[in-house]
């Protein structure tokens, strides 16, 4: 009985190394673009949901001083004078020996394409007064709409301070 020697191999050879790694590469290259616009599009719905959360605040407080329900100081517009207001909330006129308080917000959302940690969710956020013009937003005596300061346009086409 003679022993056969057989030859097997271990490992992998230079081409097929190099096959691997332009796969791996051509994969990649397909995949980056997709995780970006993955980004911007999360990005992007947080953008709506703050703006649609702020304006709905907005709007209730206007609501609520339309009816007569606040007491203390309010601005000629019936807007608030600053966001701040709709998260601390204006004394109920309807029931004022209870003190109660009616809220708006329970925080304000920070803009989410808005870089500067170091400042206030509030200030994250362009304001327009009543008095302004849409095209040209100013801040003034009130807050009536807020907007994004984010330069660039939405995966929608439509440019981020427009929304």
């Amino acid at each position: 009985m003679s022993a056969r020697l057989s030859s097997t191999r271990h490992g992998f050879t230079l081409i097929e190394m190099m096959v691997t790694v332009a796969i791996v590469g051509v994969l990649a290259s397909i995949a980056v673009p997709f995780a970006e616009v993955f980004a911007q599009r999360g990005k992007e719905q947080e953008l709506r949901q703050a703006l649609r959360e702020i304006r709905t605040a907005l709007d209730a407080y206007k609501k609520t001083v339309g009816e007569g329900r606040t007491l203390g100081v309010r601005t000629e517009s019936g807007y608030p004078a600053s966001l701040q207001v709709l998260v601390d909330g204006v004394e109920d006129a309807s029931n004022p020996a209870k003190k109660k308080r009616i809220y708006f917000l329970r925080r304000i959302p920070r803009d989410p394409f808005f870089t500067d940690p170091t400042r206030t969710a509030e200030e994250s956020w362009g304001k327009r007064s009543y008095e302004s013009s849409p095209d040209a937003p100013q801040e003034g005596a009130d807050v009536f709409d807020v907007y994004t300061r984010a330069s660039g346009t939405g995966l929608n086409g439509i440019p981020y301070s427009r929304w």
